[in-house]
């Protein structure tokens, strides 16, 4: 079993950075959370959702990093040291559960993205028929084959990169796709803001409607708050067991918030002057990604080389999420249990491929299977994002306000008084204690359908 001295960690500030970055940087920056910012009032939805994070992104982001650097250890040994003899644990296989979860389903979207880089290199998705480019992504997601293979070609790749080790694989790894993920979105835009729907499309993103602003969006907003900064699941629990001892926490988080925002809203630029040019729909969705910007791309100069490098991007944006998820349960098979770490990235893997085999195979030969309705992709996707993580992110508020307590926290953040955060943290305890887990509670609610 590993012991602190012999655990991997992040040798470098950018390594940090990167890392945490890939974790919370996800698919949905690409399509999500432009589309929802346009949808529901531009700047306005961008203000709300800022001061969202604030009061629920950040502050459980900066706990769950706490936590993780001051035991130096997974999720459930971290929580079972510095609430010895309580039930707190739980919250680390609640997370390790959810991992696996959103691991099954993700890795399909993530093989489907992977499989449109190899489309985008031999053209068969490129037409501006919006037939054509519908039975393309239909042909890739009924075949089970295709959805199996390429998934584990996802797999595989994840794997191979952990088995890296920490340094060796994720920060070495990130370092590199985080600036090239940069560079190909500021490409991208580049290009967009050349074409005549520019004005729409920056319109569409940017001009405040607070006419569009109710109760549901604010929701809206604290749920994206929640989701897009990847915790509630143990991940930056874990990363945060590898941060540096000098590493500054608060300003580590705020980066990462404030970059993964320029994500989501580059990605925004690059698309959607491009959909208002051809007069697609902007709030398309998943099919935005897959039957949309292939038609668009269709229509552009070099547009099979566009098409190419947004595949390509898109990849990169799921690999450092992935990397992040699988990691929760392989520190955990490791520590907790004594595997080596190639043993738990080798069970890690078959647990996901099975939960994933059924993921996607529900979009073919199990398409008429149901449990509680829903299929397995959409139950899982449903489970996950509904109940676990709210609940993680619940708990983690409480047990750093309430349980680990205020000076412990402080100490943490504050690297123990040599960083001047003690005044930041003292805020955040209040509003870990107070305002976190109501504003969790009311995105759980309504998700769940209950208001």
């Amino acid at each position: 079993m590993a012991t602190s001295a012999q655990r991997d960690g992040f040798t470098s500030t950018l390594g940090v950075l990167a890392a945490t970055l890939g974790s919370a940087v996800g698919l949905g920056n690409i399509w999500k959370f432009p589309a929802l910012t346009g949808s529901y009032g531009g700047a306005g939805f961008l203000l709300i959702y800022l001061c969202a994070t604030l009061l629920v992104g950040l502050p459980v982001m900066i706990a769950e990093l706490a936590i993780g650097r001051r035991a130096r250890a997974n999720p459930i040994a971290a929580l079972k040291s510095l609430a010895p003899g309580r039930p707190w644990w739980l919250v680390g296989v609640t997370g390790m559960v959810a991992a696996f979860m959103i691991m099954a389903f993700y890795s399909e979207v993530v093989a489907w993205v992977f499989a449109y880089v190899w489309k985008s290199v031999e053209g068969s998705a490129l037409s501006s028929e919006a037939a054509v480019t519908e039975g393309a992504f239909a042909a890739l997601v009924s075949s089970p084959w295709q959805s199996l293979i390429w998934q584990w070609v996802v797999l595989l790749l994840i794997g191979g990169i952990l088995l890296r080790g920490v340094s060796g694989g994720i920060e070495a790894v990130t370092k590199r796709l985080m600036p090239l993920l940069f560079l190909l979105l500021a490409a991208l835009c580049v290009f967009s803001l050349t074409l005549n729907g520019a004005p729409q499309g920056l319109a569409f993103l940017f001009s405040p409607d607070f006419s569009k602003v109710d109760g549901s969006v604010v929701l809206t907003a604290v749920g994206l708050a929640f989701f897009k900064m990847s915790i509630g699941m143990g991940t930056m629990m874990t990363y945060g067991s590898y941060f540096r001892s000098d590493q500054n926490i608060p300003l580590t988080a705020g980066r990462v918030m404030c970059a993964d925002l320029a994500v989501s809203l580059l990605a925004g630029i690059a698309i959607f002057p491009a959909v208002f040019t051809f007069g697609f729909e902007p709030t398309a969705g998943p099919s935005l990604v897959f039957i949309t910007l292939p038609a668009v791309f269709a229509q552009l100069p070099f547009g099979q080389a566009l098409m190419f490098v947004f595949f390509v991007l898109t990849s990169i944006a799921a690999i450092g999420a992935m990397l992040s998820l699988l990691e929760v349960p392989v520190l955990i098979l490791h520590e907790r249990l004594g595997m080596t770490r190639r043993r738990a990235i080798a069970v890690s893997l078959l647990v996901v491929g099975v939960l994933g085999a059924g993921c996607a195979l529900s979009m073919n030969l199990l398409a008429s299977w149901r449990v509680m309705g829903r299929s397995l992709f959409d139950l899982l996707d449903f489970l996950s994002s509904n109940v676990l993580l709210p609940i993680g992110g619940i708990l983690i508020a409480l047990f750093v306000g309430w349980v680990w307590g205020r000076d412990a926290f402080i100490a943490a953040v504050s690297n123990d008084g040599s960083r001047e955060n003690r005044r930041l943290a003292s805020s955040l305890v209040l509003v870990l204690r107070y305002v976190s887990p109501v504003l969790i509670l009311l995105v759980m609610l309504n998700g769940l359908g209950v208001i």
